[in-house]
């Protein structure tokens, strides 16, 4: 339903029975919805788009009521000039919920979807139950350099060229190659180095498109320079006292490293850590069985958080509770959001 007008916009890709299409603000968003039961969000990473869940969408609807978007500037969702901050991507994910008629869910994020996840739960406590991070951004400035990279001078008409026809195909095929090779290795840091070279080419296929690249050069801007990730959670864990969270990691991360796991549990003291040996940045689609196996008993094991004013308004008036132990990957500086990736 279009907010302005009222009329229906939910409509289905016609090469797809599972991809619906929804009208807000003008932009056309498009979004996965499957299952039945409690709802969980899913919220994919930078450059990515809903299709990253795929290994885990059937087995979770046996159980829930899961929403996939792509979210604005990825995918299939339209990727017009426009508020590309975890902020709005927040805005987004609300304004795609209460027109689904979802009044609460659990938010599960995965890398810059986990910063959109925690602002999320920032700006609206009263409509989350809870939030897994998965490989998230937030937790200190490290990230790797070919993310760095795109909010360089010159990142954009330089992926121009080298996503022409003929030139991109050898790159991702050439990627995918690898990741193929890298897979059969004996060696472990080898499998390391090349098990998310396939979602790479993935990526870099998209980036073709203009409109995506300037999305995403705008989106990374807005939460990345050359030092590495600009806004952080560290401010504001403490808040998570007041909602069950928990922290899933691949040990061989090579986008964001997974030391910033332990991060998370010296910033909130109750949050829930696993990292999954022999996978990478992308551990639901390296093991997605034992990812919904541990999201599966995350949410049963814990209670919804009830949003209550009071109990919220006393933990802002008290203020974070500075860590025992000194994170110096997180960084100084304001925060204005809630994390990045």
């Amino acid at each position: 339903m279009d907010e302005v007008s009222g009329r229906d916009t939910t409509t289905r890709d016609e090469t797809s029975d599972d991809v619906q299409y929804i009208t807000l603000h003008g932009k056309r968003r498009a979004f996965v919805m499957k299952g039945s039961g409690p709802a969980l969000v899913l919220l994919h990473g930078l450059a990515c788009d809903h299709t990253t869940w795929d290994p885990v969408i059937d087995l979770l609807a046996e159980r829930y009521t899961v929403i996939a978007p792509d979210l604005l500037g990825h995918g299939l969702s339209d990727k017009p000039r426009a508020d590309y901050t975890v902020g709005g991507y927040a805005n987004g994910v609300r304004d795609l919920l209460t027109v689904l008629g979802i009044d609460k869910a659990t938010v599960v994020g995965h890398s810059f979807g986990g910063g959109v996840a925690m602002q999320f739960a920032y700006q609206f406590p009263e409509r989350t139950q809870r939030v897994m991070l998965v490989s998230t951004g937030g937790l200190g400035p490290e990230v790797t350099p070919f993310i760095r990279l795109i909010q360089a001078p010159g990142w954009f008409q330089l992926m121009g060229l080298l996503t022409l026809p003929g030139v991109r195909q050898v790159e991702t095929w050439a990627l995918r190659t690898a990741a193929e090779l890298g897979a059969g290795a004996p060696s472990a840091a080898v499998r390391a180095h090349t098990r998310d070279l396939a979602e790479i080419a993935a990526i870099v296929d998209s980036w073709a498109d203009r409109r995506t690249r300037f999305a995403i050069r705008h989106l990374v801007r807005a939460v990345i320079d050359w030092r590495g990730q600009i806004v952080t959670m560290a401010d504001r864990a403490y808040l998570s006292a007041a909602m069950p969270m928990a922290v899933v990691w691949g040990a061989d991360d090579q986008v964001i490293p997974a030391s910033h796991a332990e991060n998370a549990r010296v910033l909130a003291h109750d949050v829930r850590v696993a990292v999954l040996e022999d996978a990478g940045h992308f551990p639901h689609k390296n093991h997605p069985e034992e990812f919904v196996r541990l999201l599966d008993e995350f949410v049963s094991s814990t209670e919804p958080a009830v949003y209550n004013r009071a109990r919220f308004r006393r933990l802002l008036k008290a203020g974070g509770v500075p860590p025992a132990v000194p994170l110096s990957t997180v960084p100084d500086g304001p925060a204005p959001q809630a994390a990045p990736a």
